[in-house]
């Protein structure tokens, strides 16, 4: 079977936020009309930083649309011109108070392609520096510093549940890993 490209049609605006833009589209695909609705965001990025001592920097921050407090790895949008290396940098610091010796870039996860565009760029840091954290005036949230065999545990047993930090910590799997080993 061969996949056919969607057409769109119409697009009919049905929000647009500071973050986010929702649409409705009228799409054509294999000869037949169909609809979308669509979410589009500007990208973003998140970090597992590594301490010397092998443990993993997680924020724990409630998250009000699912009413419950998450670890996950720093992590947040892309401002306007800005590259996804600048935003996971600038992301680490303004939550954990350090700086990245060194980012290396895992790989790229889509959230929900069923309807958003979101990307996240997934990196991993290490050699951090001391900084100062400054967090945005609305954002509340506490640096947990975890042993990295025991964020492992977290994750086969459920505990940690953040999409963004599960994937990053898939892919950089062994790279990781043999820190403790």
């Amino acid at each position: 079977m061969t996949l056919k490209k969607e057409k769109m049609l119409h697009r009919k605006t049905v929000y647009e936020g500071k973050m986010l833009h929702v649409y409705y589209d009228d799409v054509e695909i294999g000869g037949r009309r169909a609809w979308r609705e669509v979410v589009l965001h500007p990208g973003a990025a998140a970090v597992i930083p590594i301490t010397e001592d092998g443990q993993i920097l997680f924020v724990r921050q409630y998250r009000y649309a699912v009413e419950k407090s998450l670890l996950e790895i720093p992590a947040g949008k892309m401002d306007a011109g800005e590259t996804a290396e600048e935003c996971a940098s600038r992301e680490l610091t303004e939550e954990t108070g350090y700086r990245a010796g060194r980012l290396v870039h895992l790989g790229d996860t889509l959230t929900s392609p069923g309807f958003c565009n979101e990307v996240i760029h997934l990196y991993l840091a290490d050699h951090l520096i001391p900084a100062h954290q400054h967090l945005d005036p609305d954002e509340y949230l506490d640096v947990v510093a975890v042993p990295l065999d025991t964020a492992w545990q977290h994750i086969r047993q459920g505990m940690i549940q953040d999409a963004k930090t599960l994937a990053a910590f898939a892919i950089a799997g062994e790279r990781i890993r043999p820190a403790l080993d």
